[in-house]
């Protein structure tokens, strides 16, 4: 695919830290023109060393930069102007924040009717929660995920963020939904797509809420593993290796002969997966296993189980993960940046990749750029002068977007 599917979208971003701004890097690298709206001191997530923060750069880059400040008139109306040329207008503030501001859905969609208005909170725009602060680890927390993650008696923090990402991840779908409705709309009229940390993170554990509706107990970490068949076993080297068998009684058969434990097979307790499904026998079953796996080196277990066709895999650190040779002939990590390993989009259209190659934006790098279709020079000064907007004013010969 020669041209990338989003090229001719432009996509406005009010957003801060992950949900909204993973959701415009992800639009950005389909081909989106993004242009960030940040308060002329920088993005919260700039840390406030710009584009040294590994973590700004990981969501922003390919992105313009334009430093506004909302909270004046005359900010809220540059970004008002700016609106007829958009297509999608992505923010993640506090519910009817930006409304208060001025740019709720009903004001920027009269502005431009064709505007797909998407709006990321915590918990949606109404209920009991609808006030809370949300992050990531409040979104994991009353999502489920902490309990569906850990013992019921030991309920702790997961090893990183997971809400934002899958709700930066839902946003991004909701608006490539949106976008298709509107073109068969015979108004071309763009919706107002809403949803939350919460709504996200159901997409999550929707395998767990049906199983607790199925049994009527609530899952936990070890809920699930007699169903799936699936086993994390420590062996001689130190590393881990992860079976998931399912119901095949085929795997079941070749996992017993790589492990050299054939008279396992006709066994009563896992003769059958509804054998080896019942919770009693699976203990057993993972004990057995848990027994023969620390006797040899993960590498001596790759082989034997790539032999016998067994679905396996390594449990790899992030490193591992890195450096992996599937993960290099994917070319899912370019390192553009000095040491710092930038992640691609997760698709290919026609074999190709569309791969983020432009730079993270400084604090209102396009500031004058971007504005210059809708004001002049003269009243660009005055906006500067003020401290409405912020960022370097481009040379001369600076070519118009």
């Amino acid at each position: 695919m020669k041209r990338r599917p989003l090229e001719g979208i432009h996509v406005i971003e009010i957003g801060a830290y992950i949900s909204a701004p993973y959701a415009g890097a992800l639009l950005a690298a389909l081909g989106a023109e993004v242009v960030k709206v940040e308060p002329p001191e920088g993005e919260a997530f700039r840390r406030g060393v710009g584009v040294s923060s590994p973590y700004f750069v990981q969501y922003n880059t390919g992105k313009k930069s334009i430093a506004v400040d909302l909270k004046s008139a005359d900010g809220r109306k540059a970004v008002e102007s700016l609106l007829p040329r958009f297509d999608v207008l992505l923010e993640n503030m506090r519910p009817r924040k930006l409304a208060a501001l001025g740019l709720g859905p009903d004001v920027c969609r009269r502005i431009n009717p064709r505007l797909v208005y998407s709006s990321v909170t915590g918990f949606g725009s109404g209920g009991p929660l609808v006030d809370r602060p949300a992050y990531d680890s409040i979104g994991q927390s009353v999502g489920g995920l902490y309990s569906i993650m850990n013992d019921a008696d030991d309920l702790r923090l997961t090893g990183t963020c997971l809400a934002d990402l899958i709700t930066a991840i839902t946003a991004t779908m909701g608006i490539l939904a949106a976008l298709v409705g509107r073109s068969q709309d015979p108004e071309h009229r763009g919706p107002v797509v809403e949803t939350s940390i919460m709504e996200a993170v159901s997409t999550l554990t929707i395998d767990a809420m049906t199983q607790a509706f199925e049994t009527g107990e609530n899952p936990v970490r070890e809920t699930r593993h007699p169903q799936a068949q699936n086993f994390c076993l420590h062996t001689a080297s130190g590393q881990a290796i992860t079976l998931h068998l399912s119901s095949s009684e085929k795997f079941w058969r070749s996992l017993m002969e790589a492990v050299g434990r054939e008279d396992l097979v006709d066994d009563p307790r896992f003769r059958r997966y509804g054998d080896r499904a019942k919770p009693d026998n699976f203990s057993q079953l993972k004990e057995i296993l848990e027994t023969e796996f620390v006797k040899q080196p993960r590498s001596e277990w790759e082989r034997r189980l790539e032999e016998a066709d067994v679905p396996f895999a390594p449990a790899l650190t992030l490193r591992e993960v890195a450096g992996h040779p599937q993960m290099q002939w994917l070319r899912l990590l370019t390192h553009p940046y000095d040491g710092q390993a930038l992640v691609q989009p997760p698709w290919r259209f026609d074999g190709e990749r569309p791969a983020r190659v432009e730079t993270a934006p400084q604090v209102g790098e396009h500031t004058w750029q971007v504005l210059r279709d809708v004001y002049s020079e003269t009243e660009l000064e005055a906006l500067a002068s003020k401290g409405t907007i912020a960022g370097p004013k481009p040379g001369a010969s600076e070519i118009r977007i």
